[in-house]
């Protein structure tokens, strides 16, 4: 087996169990944190991986853009992006655009338990507000227009403990569950119950993907790596995404061409082979069924949205 997909055995790939979050990482102390937990992190970091865990997490992107998993969706992220994540739903954020060294700041999250809202709103009425909220996000849910919002809340909730820190939390979640201007990600209700060696399988196969978009890679190949038959293979990386294997790859291939498309004036042409499309009819085919439009369209739209990129 190839070393790029070896899952050594001594060492616990999950970041995200109780036993992982050291204040290195920079995770709090649970003993000090109590149920409502803030991290805030930069990029590169071992936390940014393809992973899941059993809290709920709110995460707030501030600096750098790329690729977003969440689920079986894929799209794009950039400064500002605001996403809330269920139990046990995969997600991970790849920067494209990455600095020299790295950024020291990138992700601001909130992390809290289910059981927490559950057993609350049995007692409390108005917690229960928030509980059509917490079932969309069984999908993921992407908010819009409430970043600085969202960073406000952040800092105060970090800079509290105790009553005090799960007040401020509750106003945070009351503004969440009453903002409009959301959408739902993930198609699939995907709660993973792969274990560690297995999340990290997928992390190296969904690295390896977004590193080399333009490299011919076969599912046979992958099966063969790990030792598996490609059936099951297929089922394992379905089951891990929610995607196969070829829609998985068109899916970050297109939305890689996106970011091309808005962030320079490249042709068309020379993005569609750059990406990883060995012919531009293919190309623009595959575009146009991921995104509704063709790769002229879209940059049109995106420069009337966005204007023009430097």
């Amino acid at each position: 087996m190839p070393q790029n997909l070896v899952i050594p055995r001594r060492i616990k790939p999950e970041l995200e169990i109780d036993a992982g979050r050291s204040s290195d990482l920079g995770y709090e102390a649970q003993s000090e944190a109590g149920s409502i937990r803030c991290l805030a992190h930069g990029y590169p970091t071992p936390l940014a991986r393809w992973h899941c865990h059993d809290e709920y997490e709110l995460h707030l992107i501030t600096a750098t853009s790329g690729k977003v998993f969440v689920g079986d969706w894929i799209g794009q992220f950039q400064p500002g992006q605001l996403v809330l994540t269920g139990p046990r739903l995969p997600h991970n954020w790849v920067s494209m655009d990455l600095p020299e060294g790295g950024v020291l700041e990138r992700d601001l999250v909130i992390q809290f338990p289910h059981a927490l809202i559950e057993a609350g709103s049995r007692s409390i009425p108005e917690l229960r507000e928030v509980l059509p909220m917490l079932e969309r996000a069984k999908h993921g849910i992407e908010f819009f227009g409430l970043h600085e919002l969202a960073r406000e809340h952040w800092l105060r909730i970090k800079a509290t403990r105790g009553l005090t820190r799960f007040g401020a939390f509750c106003v945070l979640m009351s503004e969440l569950a009453r903002c409009p201007d959301y959408r739902l990600l993930s198609s699939a209700r995907l709660q993973s119950q792969d274990d560690d060696d297995q999340l990290e399988q997928i992390n190296r196969i969904v690295n390896r993907i977004t590193d080399h978009l333009a490299d011919p890679l076969s599912a046979a190949e992958l099966a063969d790596e790990l030792g598996m038959s490609q059936s099951r293979f297929s089922r394992f990386f379905r089951r891990a995404t929610g995607n196969t294997f070829t829609d998985f790859i068109n899916h970050v291939r297109v939305n890689r061409a996106c970011q091309l498309l808005m962030e320079s004036e490249r042709l068309i042409t020379d993005i569609g082979y750059e990406v990883g499309f060995n012919n531009i009819a293919n190309f623009n085919r595959r575009f146009l069924d991921i995104k509704g439009m063709t790769p002229r369209e879209f940059r049109r739209q995106a420069t009337r949205r966005f204007g023009p990129q430097k």
